[in-house]
């Protein structure tokens, strides 16, 4: 598992370090990596959900392979489903 932890929960980095985390993981240059992470999950919809710093939670989805966490704080974790 791999697991990072950005400054702050904004969208763009939130999103950011979702795409580093998962090209980590894989050992690619993020502009790699496939499908696009749109594609995938509405970075809108993700923004809305911790754009108010007084929601607590997470959102759990699948990219590229892997099991994506992504926490109110900022938290990323990143699980491959083989593990």
């Amino acid at each position: 598992m791999v697991k990072a932890q950005t400054a702050t929960a904004t969208v763009d980095t939130v999103i950011n370090e979702v795409v580093e985390t998962v090209a980590k993981a894989e050992d690619v240059d993020p502009l790699e990596l496939t499908p696009p992470l749109y594609e995938v999950i509405d970075p809108d919809a993700l923004e809305s959900l911790f754009a108010n710093h007084r929601v607590l939670g997470k959102v759990i989805f699948n990219y590229a392979g892997y099991e994506v966490s992504v926490f109110s704080d900022g938290d990323v974790s990143v699980k491959s489903h083989g593990t």
